[in-house]
């Protein structure tokens, strides 16, 4: 297993916030967050943050490269529940290769740490090099 990447720091000035509302469909029968909804969390804290600061999917697919996925970590500490109102925190790791590593905390409707993670891309040129 994969260890975290914490030998970098967060660049703080650098961090989003995000807030949603578990989906029925993101539930199981006894109404609890299916886990593998916590990578699309991720993923739905990823967007905002590219929005925000010019690192949007299609901000870099402008400039000929790809960012895909190579490594997720995540921690799951309390369960989301259908209905939650949950908020995500995404940040980056400051690091001197060619990938961003994103740091996530996902928190309930009463500021409880539900889940965090880290998911790491790598930048590619569109030929896939």
């Amino acid at each position: 297993m994969k260890k975290r990447s914490t030998n970098y720091k967060i660049i703080e000035h650098l961090t989003t916030t995000f807030s949603s509302r578990v989906k029925f469909n993101e539930a199981d029968p006894l109404g609890i967050v299916w886990h593998g909804n916590y990578i699309a969390y991720f993923e739905e804290g990823r967007e905002a943050f590219g929005r925000t600061h010019g690192l949007s999917y299609l901000d870099i697919y402008k400039n000929n490269f790809t960012t895909p996925i190579v490594n997720v970590v995540c921690d799951y500490k309390f369960p989301l529940k259908y209905g939650d109102i949950y908020t995500i925190k995404t940040a980056i790791l400051n690091n001197p290769t060619a990938k961003i590593i994103h740091k996530y905390e996902i928190f309930n409707q009463e500021e409880v740490l539900v889940c965090e993670g880290e998911t790491t891309q790598a930048f590619v040129d569109l030929n896939g090099e």
